[in-house]
C-alpha cells in the first residue's frame, strides 16, 4: 500500500513539473521529513507559496537549496508563507520540509502540507503583479505623504493669518487707546489752562 502511495505521489509530482507548474499535498509525519526534487534550467526565476496545518507541540522547518547544500530560502515554525528565487546554474533544487515535535508532547500527529510552485514564465507573471502591487503602494505611500506636507501648510497659513487678524485686531486696540488717551490729555490741558486763566484773574494777576 505504501508503495503504490509512493508512485501515485512521484507520478503527480513528475506530470506537475512538466507543466511548468505544480500543486501538491501531503501529509507529514511527525519528526519526519520529505523533499521534492526538481531539475530546473539556468536563469528561470521561481515562485512558491505553501501552506502548513498548524498542530500545537509540533514546528515544520521548510528549506529551499541546490545540490550544493546552498540555502536559497529557509524558515523556522513555517505556517502559511511565499518564496521566491532565481536559479543561477542547470541544476536540481529541493524543497523539503522536517516536522520537530517538541519533548512535551507525549504524542505527536500528521500535519497536512501543500505546496505550489512556478517557474518561467508562470513565475514571472507572478512577479510582474508583485512589482505593480509594491509599485502601487509606494504611489499611496507618496500621496499620503505629499497630502500630510500640504496639509501642514495649510494648517500653518491658517495659524499665521489667525496671528495676523489678532495683530490686527490688538494694533487697532492700541491706535483707539492712545487716540482715547490723546483726547483726555488734550481736555484735561484745556479744562487746566481755563482754570489758571480764571484764577489768575480773580487774583487780578491778569486783565
Amino acid at each position: 500500500m505504501a508503495s503504490i502511495y509512493s508512485f501515485v505521489f512521484q507520478f503527480l509530482f513528475i506530470y506537475n513539473l512538466i507543466s511548468q507548474s505544480f500543486q501538491v499535498m501531503f501529509h507529514l509525519q511527525p519528526n519526519g521529513q520529505k523533499c521534492l526534487r526538481e531539475e530546473i534550467h539556468k536563469d528561470v526565476l521561481v515562485s512558491g507559496e505553501y501552506d502548513i496545518q498548524q498542530t500545537p507541540g509540533q514546528n515544520v522547518e521548510i528549506q529551499v537549496t541546490d545540490s550544493s547544500g546552498q540555502i536559497l530560502y529557509s524558515k523556522t515554525e513555517a505556517g502559511t508563507g511565499k518564496f521566491l528565487f532565481n536559479t543561477e546554474h542547470n541544476d536540481a533544487y529541493e524543497i523539503c520540509f522536517m516536522s520537530r515535535v517538541t519533548p512535551s508532547t507525549v504524542r505527536g500527529i500528521k500535519q497536512e502540507v501543500s505546496i505550489k510552485t512556478k517557474h518561467g514564465v508562470e513565475a514571472k507573471s507572478y512577479e510582474r503583479v508583485k512589482l505593480q502591487v509594491e509599485t502601487i503602494r509606494s504611489r499611496i505611500t507618496t500621496l499620503r505623504r505629499s497630502q500630510r506636507k500640504h496639509c501642514s501648510r495649510f494648517c500653518l497659513h491658517g495659524e499665521r493669518e489667525q496671528e495676523m487678524r489678532t495683530q490686527k485686531s490688538t494694533n487697532s486696540r492700541v491706535l483707539y487707546f492712545s487716540l482715547f488717551s490723546l483726547c483726555i490729555l488734550i481736555g484735561l490741558a484745556t479744562w487746566q489752562v481755563l482754570y489758571l486763566r480764571k484764577f489768575f484773574k480773580a487774583k487780578k494777576l491778569i486783565e
